[in-house]
């Protein structure tokens, strides 16, 4: 897995325009989901597509190809051209007025070849690829602005990068992608989507009255134990290594584990060993209390009642929890015990307990001290968008985490190392001082015995 070295550069932004839907929309307001207005949703999830030069598309300008499907695309699609307002209790509503997304293409002196090898996140240098909105007192608002972001930049070499930035209150990942697929389908010459998108909020709305039936740890603070040094840790003292576990690291992960749980998913070995790990490098207390929070996708799931297209939030965060004491002891066969069984817990009643509480308390952020949370977009597809350029050479989140705070939230995402093994690589970031030490503890996790 190769670092990328970019040559200095400079990127020629146009200016931004609006791009609405090619023909005329429903004029009407569509209610969220009371899973897609918490907190923790608002905010601007990015993505970052490379492509190379395809020697058939010579002479083809691709802003101009995607703006063209976009904007055909945006007509089935036609809540994420409007604005979002907020109601009485913080309910968040879409106006549809065809506002249009903000759209805006680019150039730079760079090819698809000096990026080299990069197949995780964070992409090289991508504040420069993605299309931000102005900030208010160092956050972004998602209020009233537009609910998608996209950046086209041409390279030298014939080839572009697509920079996306989504509002996570409309869509999730896998919506997003569903999005992304349909103007790829127009680009290509497609006549219209293949899939047909379906709204159905209604789905996860709370319950009257609301009753939440589960204690949702993932929104109240852990118990015990001073300030979180992850919190606190100044950016500039903070390591960021990514860390590879491919076919060997998942073999000695298994010798690990105990004979009933040997056969273990990938997610499941992964995010107990760097839950581990982690916790012992951070040095918490043998009584503080400490979690790992993970998102478990709803689509598919036995008793979800999810219509086709749909591309709203169909998650929920999902909880294990013990003292880092108790983790530490228990090892890798502790965390995994406790992984999935936080795993299993998320049904449809689940779901909805979660809107319940959302409407009960007031729409809260996900507590965030000695938390550490895991987004797994290995299987999102990142790579099969194709705009008519081909396979992208790189498809995924264009950062390591969302969120101010980094390492705290972390992506999963596939990846290749240097033997064109593939594997799960996690960007880690910790505090100086912390990443030797977990080091240490992922090596002695993950050596085959």
């Amino acid at each position: 897995m190769a670092l990328s070295l970019l040559p200095a550069f400079t990127v020629r932004r146009g200016e931004p325009v609006l791009v609405a839907p090619a023909e005329e929309t429903p004029r009407e307001t569509k209610t969220l989901s009371d899973i897609d207005d918490g907190e923790g949703m608002r905010f601007y999830s990015s993505g970052i597509h490379l492509y190379r030069a395809n020697p058939d598309k010579q002479g083809e300008d691709p802003a101009a190809v995607i703006r063209e499907a976009l904007a055909r695309a945006l007509v089935p699609y036609y809540p994420l051209a409007g604005r979002l307002r907020e109601e009485a209790g913080r309910k968040l509503v879409v106006d549809c007025e065809a506002q249009g997304v903000m759209f805006v293409e680019a150039d730079v002196d760079l090819t698809a070849a000096d990026f080299g090898d990069v197949q995780s996140p964070p992409f090289p240098c991508f504040e420069q690829f993605i299309l931000e909105s102005t900030t208010v007192a160092g956050v972004e608002p998602v209020i009233d602005r537009p609910l998608l972001y996209i950046q086209v930049t041409r390279l030298k070499c014939g080839g572009l990068i697509f920079g996306q930035r989504f509002c996570h209150c409309v869509v999730d990942a896998p919506g997003g992608m569903q999005f992304e697929k349909a103007v790829c389908e127009l680009a290509c010459g497609a006549a219209s989507p293949s899939i047909t998108p379906a709204w159905g909020r209604e789905m996860f709305m709370a319950r009257q009255p609301p009753q939440p039936s589960y204690p949702h740890l993932e929104y109240s603070e852990p118990a015990g134990g001073a300030v979180d040094r992850m919190l606190t840790t100044p950016p500039g003292d903070i390591a960021r290594v990514p860390f590879f576990f491919g076919p060997r690291e998942i073999a000695g992960l298994r010798q690990r584990a105990p004979p009933h749980m040997s056969r273990s998913s990938r997610f499941e070995l992964v995010a107990a060993c760097i839950w581990l790990g982690r916790t012992a490098a951070l040095g918490y207390g043998a009584d503080e209390e400490v979690r790992l929070s993970f998102i478990v996708n709803a689509r598919g799931r036995r008793g979800v009642p999810l219509p086709e297209g749909f591309y709203g939030n169909a998650f929920a965060y999902s909880v294990a929890a013990t003292t880092a004491g108790e983790l530490c002891t228990g090892g890798l066969g502790y965390a995994l015990e406790l992984v999935k069984k936080a795993k299993s817990a998320v049904t449809y009643d689940y779901l909805l307990s979660v809107a319940d509480l959302m409407v009960l308390r007031g729409r809260p952020l996900f507590a965030l001290s000695r938390t550490y949370i895991v987004s797994d977009v290995s299987h999102a597809g990142f790579k099969s968008v194709d705009f008519g350029w081909g396979e992208s050479v790189y498809g995924g989140p264009a950062k390591g985490g969302e969120g101010p705070i980094p390492g705290v939230t972390n992506y999963f995402s596939r990846s290749k190392n240097g033997k064109g093994e593939e594997g799960t690589v996690v960007p880690i970031s910790l505090p100086k001082d912390a990443m030797e030490k977990f080091q240490l503890e992922v090596e002695g996790l993950t050596a085959e015995i």
